[in-house]
């Protein structure tokens, strides 16, 4: 397999630290509101991701960190918690937005078909761990106080910009918007472990600390509930491309700090879901939410194709059209499929390509747009129903667009109908007496025809057309409704 690596900007072999096993972080969500699409669309790309590898025979153990304390409205360590500000906005405590956004969040999951991570770590569960870390970075000269916070010294790194070769004096101020000079800093591209009662009175969630009163920064959490789930060595980080700097950036020089040695050894960054506007955000534009979707009728496993179709590598721009034209493909699938005869077996041999197809696509960085296309490629084959309903039910397993079950549903609505109308026309068969007396008179009309007695024929037709009975004649035979 060989998947893109943020770190070494080229497509690597993926290889894992302890062979057949993977270890697996995701950075969660900050869950002062509900997540939008452009959010979702990477957890859906890391949830193929984790999916596939386990389809490729991976023990895949994965943990997600819960933003619920110490995230800044920027990410430069400064501004306003955004868990406080969803508190005011809604007039609620902390923890209340907290739960309520995090229930909210995994419904959105469900709706989408990802799956929820092994270990999922609340931030304000592992503040203790928090706290050990920070201290270990100061004891070990790798952090300083100053204005009453923690900070980590970048100039005690070799190399601080890792995913890129950036110009430090163009990156230190400015990282995001609003973002302002903290004058506290030694070096203009330190960043903050840990705050204290002293700069955010108004805090509302905060602990005791050998530092003072106050909560952890929001990069040292990855980096706690990492270490301490997953161990020292971690073979995939996954996240949004806006990660990259300066979270993971930060994620990387504290926990190599920490460790004494090389940390993560992939690195896999989904890039944004755009509008036509730009950069999708919850501060502009309509607010595009899964819900949203489903009050425009759209089925959220329809985004998820919409999103499937496109390499997690490229922006992917978001329009109603493009998601109308998503739902027309995605149901025309379905039809195809709901069309075949299922079977309880198949042929091992005549799918070995098909699968070899598959995975070949998936190998080459995820491109599950050609894994996609391999399903086009099976209902085009000249292979049996069966094998080909297996085939798509494998592939699925991975891309989780429920494309079976949609399809057993489908048929079984259309053998019900078809049930409903064979039982309203008499071509089912009945034990009802009239029943069986039409039936019989369809009998010796379809013998007068044959012994070319159309006088017969047209009589028997008459007869049963004067006591309510019309027949209907078809390549399929003769079928009636009793009016």
């Amino acid at each position: 397999m060989k998947l893109y690596n943020s770190l070494t900007h080229t497509k690597d072999e993926f290889v894992t630290h302890e062979p057949g096993k993977v270890t697996m972080y995701t950075c969660g969500p900050t869950v002062y509101h509900f997540a939008h699409i452009g959010n979702l669309r990477s957890y859906i790309m890391e949830d193929v991701l984790e999916k596939y590898l386990s389809y490729a025979g991976y023990e895949v153990k994965r943990a997600m960190n819960i933003t619920d304390v110490g995230h800044l409205s920027s990410d430069g360590d400064t501004g306003e918690d955004k868990m406080l500000k969803g508190a005011k906005r809604e007039h609620k405590t902390v923890m209340e937005i907290a739960q309520f956004y995090t229930d909210a969040f995994f419904a959105d999951c469900k709706k989408l078909n990802i799956a929820i991570p092994e270990i999922v770590i609340p931030a304000t569960s592992y503040v203790d761990h928090f706290i050990e870390m920070v201290q270990k970075l100061l004891s070990d000269g790798y952090a300083y106080e100053a204005g009453g916070n923690i900070y980590f010294d970048t100039s005690k790194l070799e190399e601080y910009y890792v995913f890129n070769k950036q110009n430090q004096e163009d990156l230190a101020v400015g990282v995001r918007d609003g973002v302002e000079e903290d004058s506290n800093k030694r070096n203009k591209c330190d960043f903050v472990l840990w705050f204290t009662k002293s700069k955010f009175d108004d805090q509302e969630l905060k602990w005791d600390s050998p530092f003072g009163v106050g909560y952890p920064g929001w990069h040292i959490e990855c980096s706690a509930i990492s270490v301490q789930t997953l161990g020292e060595y971690l073979d995939l980080h996954c996240g949004g491309i806006d990660n990259a700097f300066p979270h993971h950036t930060n994620e990387i020089a504290q926990s190599e700090a920490y460790l004494g040695h090389p940390w993560c050894s992939h690195w896999f960054h989904v890039l944004h879901l755009n509008t036509n506007d730009g950069k999708m955000s919850k501060s502009k534009g309509e607010f595009l939410t899964v819900s949203l979707l489903e009050s425009k009728g759209y089925d959220p496993l329809v985004y998820r194709f919409f999103c499937l179709q496109s390499h997690y590598r490229k922006s992917l721009v978001f329009s109603y059209e493009g998601l109308d034209n998503a739902r027309v493909a995605y149901d025309k699938l379905v039809a195809r499929l709901a069309e075949l005869t299922p079977s309880d077996t198949h042929d091992e041999a005549v799918c070995a390509p098909y699968l070899a197809s598959f995975a070949g696509a998936m190998d080459n960085d995820l491109n599950t747009a050609m894994a996609i296309t391999a399903i086009y490629d099976v209902l085009k084959a000249k292979i049996s129903d069966g094998d080909k309903l297996w085939l798509i039910g494998r592939f699925d397993t991975v891309l989780s667009i429920s494309l079976i079950e949609a399809a057993d549903k489908k048929r079984t609505e259309k053998n019900a109908e078809k049930a409903e109308k064979e039982t309203s026309t008499g071509a089912a068969g009945s034990d009802d007496p009239f029943i069986a007396e039409i039936e019989a008179a369809i009998a010796e009309r379809a013998a007068a025809k044959k012994a070319k007695d159309y006088a017969r024929a047209d009589a028997i037709r008459a007869e049963l057309l004067s006591r309510g009975v019309t027949l209907i004649d078809s390549a399929q035979g003769t079928t009636f409704e009793i009016k």
